[in-house]
């Protein structure tokens, strides 16, 4: 690869103990090495801080803020975009995983198809890190308009060119800030593709956000319609469709 562009991972992190030393090992053991870790941590009560804070002595590729008070993952998340210096921009929350060679994988196939916004699939895995037997299954092209009507990206799977698409910023708010994120910088693609490869790890775990289907219906709605300005109809439209497209298309056993 000739040209190795820095790319900025964004780590939001919160009372992680248990897994954000999987997280970082699977970052700092990547075959890709020009990357930058930006950790925000949201005032963790656990030891995550100081987790993260001996991996920054060791390796100063990996970069430690502290928020002044607990303001929630899509200000950890503009925290870490605000201080990135990358020209690419990657995704990876601080229980998640990746494949080894998720960067260079990745990145390599950005360059050779000369897209900007990039996804990958990936599998579930538990608590523990044990697989679950579950694939997220991908896209090959994504727009705005089948962005709306499902969110096919895997916030932990996305890596977009921060240099031609700028610095874009969460919503703040708690459920969907990363779709509500996505949607408004694939205004600004020229070009999203899917990647298809498993190239990550998504951990299930029982009291996540995430986890709360239901809930999740009210919130998608939201950021369709409020923050995209969609009108009702079409916002219900959406909210069905994404159901949809989560009970029968996304995931495939593996």
């Amino acid at each position: 690869m000739v040209h190795q562009p820095l790319i900025s991972i964004i780590t939001p992190c919160y009372n992680s103990e248990k897994y954000i030393i999987e997280t970082i090992e699977s970052v700092l053991t990547q075959t890709y090495t020009n990357w930058e870790m930006i950790i925000v941590d949201d005032c963790s009560v656990d030891e995550s801080y100081e987790i993260a804070l001996g991996y920054s002595r060791k390796d100063i590729r990996v970069k430690v803020y502290r928020m002044e008070h607990n303001s929630g993952a899509a200000l950890c998340r503009n925290k870490a975009i605000e201080l990135s210096q990358g020209q690419y921009l990657a995704f990876l929350d601080s229980d998640d995983l990746w494949i080894y060679h998720k960067l260079e994988t990745q990145l390599r196939f950005m360059q050779k198809n000369n897209c900007d916004f990039s996804f990958t699939e990936y599998e579930h895995i538990n608590e523990k890190g044990e697989p679950l037997g579950i694939k997220a299954k991908i896209i090959k092209r994504l727009t705005y308009r089948r962005l709306l009507l499902h969110c096919f990206p895997g916030c932990l799977t996305v890596m977009y060119r921060q240099d031609t698409i700028g610095k874009i910023f969460c919503n703040d708010i708690k459920k969907n800030n990363d779709h509500a994120l996505f949607l408004r910088v694939i205004k600004h693609s020229k070009n999203a593709m899917g990647v298809p490869k498993n190239l990550a790890k998504y951990r299930i775990r029982k009291n996540s956000i995430s986890r709360r289907k239901v809930d999740m219906f009210i919130p998608y709605f939201t950021v369709v319609n409020k923050f995209e300005g969609i009108n009702v109809f079409f916002s219900c439209f959406c909210v069905l469709a994404h159901v949809a497209v989560k009970m029968f298309f996304k995931y495939k056993k593996i």
